[in-house]
């Protein structure tokens, strides 16, 4: 087998900078009949040119994915604001809606993308958790540099991971703060779990990431232009004996697009545990993820409070900010963001957006999810 080990520190290889880059996904409804499924060619049809550069494509079910080019802070955020109001706009002028939450709880999981991926992905995941996972979540990907000291940085992603997704809960459903969490949490443990599981600076995050690599199930062998899914239970370690031929570099890497834990590294920090927020308040969540991760003195100060909280995903994604400890790290961790975000070249109305996140949300106990739930029975 090519250099698992090898691949996977080339992961942890990027630039040195501290850009930010974000993907969207929304959710797109019908604006008269929001229980009505939305073709993508619908979507398509209506979308304008986009003047920030994000490149659009779809997810299986037809969750529209706005993925912006990476500038540092202040760039990104402005760059990506403006095409998603164009989006916005020239989808409401044809009659549809982007959606605000991250889980579709009005519409069955429809898949309209056929790509041999997908068919091979669908087969693997199976029912009834894979059609809803590929069909009806939406999320925020956060994508930061890993800067001069990768290891630091994906520290700092894996141990505020339950406190944000707390924080950033946009999914209620079944009884759970984020119920995009909830049916992530019921796939393949293999490909989902974090990858992170010593959170005390100690442990070789390429090792880690290795070893993940070759524990993870293999999902499918490409044969040409088609996949074939694997059904056996069997891990990429065992390729050579699945494919009938030892895997290659490209393998590994096709492999690792399959895997999708909280924090996936690529040459770049994948930060991908957060739930979709509307149009209006997905800055806040990409700058506090930038703020905590890229800002020593932040991270410093959200750090201490979160790692008592390290490894509480579970909790995270069914309470929400109901935990009062979870809630009472929340605040420490805005409030040093909102202190960093102008060493980070923010301007103030983006710090006063964080800051009234803050005070509706997180001082409240009342994550955007609480939003939601108020939505479905008006």
């Amino acid at each position: 087998m090519t250099d698992v080990q090898g691949y996977a520190r080339d992961c942890f290889r990027g630039a040195t900078s501290s850009r930010l880059g974000v993907e969207l996904e929304f959710l797109v409804f019908d604006a008269m009949d929001r229980a009505r499924p939305v073709p993508v060619a619908r979507i398509e049809d209506a979308l304008p040119p986009l003047p920030g550069g994000s490149k659009v494509t779809f997810e299986p079910g037809g969750q529209l994915e706005l993925s912006a080019p990476p500038d540092v802070l202040p760039a990104a955020i402005t760059q990506l604001t403006a095409d998603v109001e164009a989006v916005r706009l020239a989808l409401a002028r044809a009659g549809l809606r982007l959606g605000n939450r991250g889980l579709d709880v009005l519409r069955p999981p429809v898949r309209q993308l056929t790509e041999p991926r997908y068919e091979a992905m669908a087969a693997f995941l199976g029912r009834p958790h894979g059609p809803a996972m590929m069909c009806s979540t939406a999320s925020i990907q956060v994508n930061l540099d890993f800067g001069d000291d990768p290891r630091a940085r994906w520290e700092r992603a894996h141990v505020l991971g339950p406190v944000l997704v707390a924080a950033f809960a946009n999914s209620p459903a079944g009884g759970w703060a984020s119920g995009r969490q909830a049916v992530w949490s019921r796939l393949d443990p293999t490909r989902t779990a974090p990858v992170a599981q010593r959170l005390d600076g100690g442990g070789d995050p390429a090792d880690d990431w290795a070893r993940y690599l070759l524990d993870a199930r293999l999902m499918m062998v490409r044969e040409g232009d088609a996949c074939r899914p694997v059904l056996d239970g069997s891990p990429f370690r065992d390729f050579a004996r699945v494919a009938g031929r030892p895997a290659g570099e490209a393998d590994i890497a096709y492999h690792a697009t399959t895997l999708f834990p909280p924090v996936r590294p690529r040459g770049w920090l994948e930060v991908r545990y957060l739930d979709a927020q509307g149009p209006a308040g997905w800055p806040v969540c990409a700058a506090i993820v930038h703020a905590l991760v890229t800002d020593d003195q932040a991270a410093a100060t959200a750090l201490e409070a979160a790692r008592p909280l390290a490894g509480r995903w579970t909790d995270a994604a069914r309470l929400g900010l109901t935990d009062s400890a979870l809630r009472r790290c929340a605040s420490v961790c805005f409030r040093a963001a909102a202190e960093a975000l102008p060493r980070l070249g923010a301007g103030p109305r983006l710090v006063a957006r964080v800051r009234a996140f803050a005070s509706r949300h997180i001082e409240s106990g009342r994550p955007p999810a609480a939003d939601r739930m108020e939505e479905m029975f008006a």
